[in-house]
């Protein structure tokens, strides 16, 4: 990122903490509604919702990344996020959130990394930890949760 050039961005409270992504990943913000139960899922993955025609893994991203527990309520959200990976039979998963999601610009100036600067190892499924402004926030790293989701409704 050249240093005026700014991009759009998005935190979403996921448990205790903030999940930081690209605008451009995020197909939809929509109300929670129980899932269809997933056989032998591990406790992240929720279970499926129908979403145009798909039936999207639900994500519970602190329990995937060992991060707490998350619990779904009235004031739930789900985000349809776009997978990276490029497999025709998933192109979208879901993630459970806390709220709707906040916009934000991102900027160099304005984003610190501090992955290495704690000393703390990042949790699973985590590509960095980051200070925008006076947020904290975490970026996963959809791949890994693309990998994790993939392996899941295989076993």
């Amino acid at each position: 990122m050249s240093a005026n050039q700014e991009i759009r961005g998005v935190l979403i409270r996921t448990g205790t903490t903030q999940l930081l992504l690209p605008n451009a990943t995020i197909s939809e913000v929509l109300s929670y509604s129980p899932p269809e139960a997933v056989a032998n899922a591990p406790e992240w993955l929720l279970g499926r919702l129908r979403w145009r025609g798909w039936r999207l893994p639900l994500v519970a991203f602190p329990v995937l990344s060992n991060q707490g527990d998350e619990r779904a309520d009235l004031a739930s959200k789900v985000v349809v996020l776009k997978t990276l990976g490029g497999d025709a039979r998933l192109p979208f998963f879901a993630l459970l959130t806390e709220g709707f999601p906040r916009l934000v610009t991102i900027s160099e100036a304005h984003l610190l990394d501090e992955s290495d600067g704690d000393g703390d190892a990042l949790p699973f499924a985590v590509r960095a930890r980051v200070r925008l402004n006076d947020d904290v926030a975490l970026i996963p790293d959809i791949d890994v949760i693309e990998q994790s989701v993939r392996e899941a409704l295989a076993a």
